[in-house]
């Protein structure tokens, strides 16, 4: 193996999302000399970016207070209708918005293709001397002799299945950096080690999870309403079970439709996958997409602990950024407005920490502060919309939700205080004999769809001569503990078909199509033993998400 040749700058980014290219833009700003670099994992800038997305432009506007002068902004389609429903098995109830405390309306925000936001934020870096990478996966961290991290090394590329170079090999690369800026989103692998390393989520609450599912429908003419938010919780998930699922009417006659299933259920015979097919089937759903096409799918985890979950964000030699930071607003579905705060938070303070002649030490100063600033202030006003709803279920929960955010912010109390969320998501689950075995509808192949054609609509691609990237710790556990004891949820959970529980002698195997991972953690999260560990493959491959 030969040795790996290294690059150096001021600073190092790793995930060209909303928290990195905001924090390269804003170091730009601040100093034009500095060098900063940004790695991506996906083909190209926002090829692995997934959100709803309704975006509250508070860290845009802060960002690049002029861009609404700029034509090519992605920022298209101001919300025009706010609408929150209840779902029954058979019909729907619409919510008076005046029950809605203020911080959910979503008047002034976009409904954005959130990978067209950051292709064009890309844009903006690169015009400012940004240097980014994408089809390159920091696969490594790098530390100096007294620990404090130094930069990052890209994975090796063609490395065959049994480990071994290929005739295609080509060694990774070190980007060593005075400072290090971790923004790979939720459940990153960089930012798991840095977690566990240096103890950032000592006394802190476990980080909760969802997964959230995706498609882009082009919809007729007649069944578009342009500006139209509509957010939707009940049916088909039982009371017990936590969740929600959105449509945000874009332009072009464009339909985002989601489902979100919160990753602390109980059930192990639950499939988020076909509970989402099941969802478009309602009545007060299946209309809008009647005579429509289906263009695009993904799936991605979305992290729910907020506020008393959010870890410590620096370390010796740089900081957690975004949602590698756990910054996302529950019941606001959404994150990308912090996402940004967040990253010119961190690089306000690493410019001035460089200005200063500092280097590798720990900004301090950044989680000094985060908690006083516009992110901190939006995610405790919320803090207890999630334990409250995992407590009591839906309809007690939420109304309690709902009746905590007024109180916090009409008068800044809670008379709950802070609420804890108890165990950590895998922890959740409950051996199968305690369930009844669900049996879900097959696809109609015109509104419901299988596993694999969802895939195939995600543009995923992995090179299929190389280690597999989804890491199993104890195949012995995983047949006694996840089979035996749990029916093997990992092939419900996953919403990409990766997992199989295949029979061959008489012997039941555990199969893993990594070729099909769409990267959203799930099985990172969810499974029981802790015993898949997320890893990156080669650079550049994954899904290949458009205007998603």
């Amino acid at each position: 193996m030969s040795e790996r040749e290294s690059m150096e700058f001021d600073v190092v980014i790793v995930g060209a999302g909303p928290a990195g290219l905001s924090a390269a833009i804003r170091l730009k700003q601040l100093d034009e000399n500095l060098s900063v670099v940004v790695l991506e994992k996906g083909a190209e800038v926002g090829a692995h970016i997934l959100s709803g997305a309704v975006v509250d432009p508070v860290g845009i506007d802060k960002l690049l207070p002029n861009w609404r002068d700029d034509a090519n902004h992605p920022f298209k389609t101001e919300v025009k209708d706010d609408h929150f429903l209840v779902l029954g098995p058979a019909g729907s109830v619409r919510l008076p918005n005046i029950m809605m405390p203020s911080l959910m309306s979503n008047h002034g925000n976009y409904i954005v293709s959130l990978g067209n936001v950051c292709r064009w934020l890309g844009e903006k870096a690169e015009a400012l001397g940004v240097e980014v990478y994408p089809g390159f996966a920091a696969a490594e961290v790098l530390y100096n002799d007294d620990g404090a991290v130094i930069g990052v090394a890209t994975g090796d590329m063609g490395i065959g299945k049994d480990g071994q170079p290929g005739p295609n090999h080509e060694v990774g690369m070190e980007l060593l950096g005075k400072y290090v800026l971790i923004g790979e989103g939720v459940r990153g692998s960089l930012a798991k080690q840095i977690i566990n390393k240096f103890e950032l989520d000592k006394d802190k609450e476990p980080q909760k999870f969802g997964i959230g599912i995706k498609e882009l429908w082009e919809v007729k003419p007649e069944n578009h309403r342009k500006g139209l938010v509509q957010h939707s919780f009940g049916w088909p998930l039982d009371m017990k079970t936590g969740g929600g699922s959105f449509l945000y009417h874009l332009e072009d006659n464009l339909v985002a439709v989601g489902f979100v299933l919160h990753l602390n259920y109980k059930n192990p015979w639950i499939s988020p996958f076909e509970e989402f097919q099941r969802f478009k089937t309602h009545p007060t759903i299946a209309a809008a997409f009647e005579g429509g096409k289906r263009l695009s799918y993904g799936a991605r985890a979305i992290t729910e602990g907020g506020w008393q979950s959010v870890p410590k964000l620096t370390f010796p030699g740089g900081a957690l950024i975004g949602c590698s930071a756990g910054l996302v607003n529950v019941p606001r579905i959404k994150g990308s407005h912090n996402a940004v705060l967040s990253g010119m938070q961190a690089a306000e303070k690493v410019a001035a920490a460089l200005a200063a002649g500092r280097a590798q030490d720990e900004i301090i100063e950044y989680e000094n502060e985060w908690r006083s600033t516009e992110i901190g202030k939006d995610l405790k006003r919320v803090r207890n919309v999630k334990p409250l709803w995992s407590k009591f279920g839906t309809i007690i929960g939420v109304g309690l939700g709902g009746l905590d955010m007024w109180l916090n912010s009409l008068i800044g109390w809670s008379p709950f205080g802070t609420m804890k969320h108890g165990k950590p998501d895998h922890a959740c689950l409950e051996p199968a004999d305690q369930h009844k075995e669900i049996t879900y509808p097959k696809p109609d192949g015109v509104l419901t769809f299988d596993r694999l054609s969802s895939v195939f609509l995600s543009n995923t691609n992995h090179e299929e001569d190389q280690p597999v990237h989804l890491k199993l710790g104890d195949a012995d556990l995983q047949k006694s503990s996840e089979l035996a004891m749990f029916a093997g949820p990992s092939n419900r959970y996953c919403p990409a078909g990766v997992y199989e529980w295949v029979e061959e002698d008489n012997q039941q195997n555990f199969v893993i199509n990594s070729q099909n991972c769409v990267h959203c953690k799930t099985c990172d999260i969810k499974d029981p033993n802790q015993n898949i560990n997320w890893t990156v493959p080669q650079g550049g491959e994954g899904p290949l998400y458009p205007n998603m």
